[in-house]
């Protein structure tokens, strides 16, 4: 089981592929690795429910293994048989296959809402009974997946792009690089991108969207959630508090809007370095987990009104852009502390 889809697919390929430092590394160290930090945040009446709320950006799945000296690239194509036959080919060669999937189209989910950019990672395939073998982190089983509900998830049109069959080639390295400089070079790539000067999100806001990311995303969203009782009648209102709890806690973020697995990482990560500004990093991305993750259950709350949850949701928000803002210098101050410790060896 995993919090998150991609770090926790990327988790099982670094496995797999016997990468490490000293034994397998967990989840959380695999997300902190990655650089994936980030917020956006968007309003806009085109989507159900009328917000959208992430908390990391587009390339972490590229940029792990990058970082680890791996070759990556992307392959996407709108030919059912050719995607099949990339997938196929892979595992023939004895790869697993990291690939996107739609989560409203994979029946072992059982869920109504669709998302196509969800990782799956495919072992293995059945010609006779025509079933694929998926590893997916919501799940502890290995899952067997008919090839037509896998061809949908793999064609999928929905929000936020078009799944397109793709898949990531990767070729891991024979061993990994020192801990002390991908961790340095992670923090402040995630730092960089909490200020909005570096890396891609997974969705982009659009002209007419009410939006931002990084830093000024925070700053927006706990101003915007004060206006939501004029904008929204009750019943929207109501849903886009349950919406907003689900893209805080449930949406595959490892709650706390992935800032808990950033803390747990972080935390690993210092004990293997001994480095006290990576450990105050675990401790600023501990405090925002914990302040979104109040967001989320006042904004649910089953004891209280609409009226209520929205209010106390909005209140617990207004903390939110200073402890981002402590979260995205205790990024640079981890990353510059452990390039110090490079130049000094």
């Amino acid at each position: 089981m995993g919090g998150h889809c991609g770090s926790g697919a990327l988790r099982d390929l670094m496995h797999w592929a016997g990468l490490g430092w000293g034994e397998p590394p967990s989840e959380g160290m695999v997300f902190a690795l990655g650089g994936a930090l980030d917020i956006a945040y968007a309003r806009t009446g085109e989507m159900v429910p009328p917000i959208y709320l992430v908390g990391r950006g587009g390339d972490l799945e590229v940029d792990l293994p990058k970082r680890l000296g791996a070759t990556v690239s992307m392959h996407s194509t709108d030919d059912a048989d050719l995607g099949w036959t990339w997938v196929r080919d892979r595992i023939d060669d004895g790869q697993p296959v990291m690939a996107w999937g739609d989560i409203g189209e994979l029946p072992y989910l059982r869920v109504r809402l669709q998302m196509s950019r969800h990782d799956i990672v495919i072992i293995g395939y059945d010609n006779d009974r025509r079933i694929a073998f998926v590893v997916d982190n919501d799940r502890e089983e290995v899952q067997e997946v008919p090839y037509d509900a896998l061809a949908r998830a793999r064609a999928s049109t929905s929000f936020p792009v078009p799944t397109r069959h793709t898949l990531y080639d990767i070729a891991w390295p024979a061993a990994v690089p020192p801990l002390q400089e991908v961790a340095g070079d992670a923090f402040a790539q995630a730092a960089a991108t909490m200020r909005g000067s570096s890396g891609s999100v997974i969705a982009a806001v659009d002209t007419g969207m009410v939006g931002a990311r990084g830093l000024e995303a925070a700053q927006l969203f706990a101003s915007d959630i004060l206006t939501w009782r004029q904008l929204f009648a009750n019943d929207e209102l109501h849903v886009v508090l349950l919406g907003l709890g689900a893209f805080i806690e449930k949406a595959g973020t490892g709650g706390g809007l992935f800032r808990r697995l950033l803390a747990s990482g972080s935390a690993e990560i210092a004990e293997h370095l001994g480095n006290r500004d990576v450990n105050h990093l675990a401790t600023a991305a501990r405090n925002c987990a914990r302040a979104w993750t109040e967001v989320a259950h006042l904004a649910w709350s089953k004891d209280c009104s609409v009226d209520e949850r929205w209010r106390d949701a909005g209140s617990a928000a207004q903390v939110l852009p200073g402890l981002e803002s402590a979260l995205a210098e205790a990024l640079d101050a981890a990353a510059l502390s452990l390039q110090r410790a490079r130049l000094s060896r």
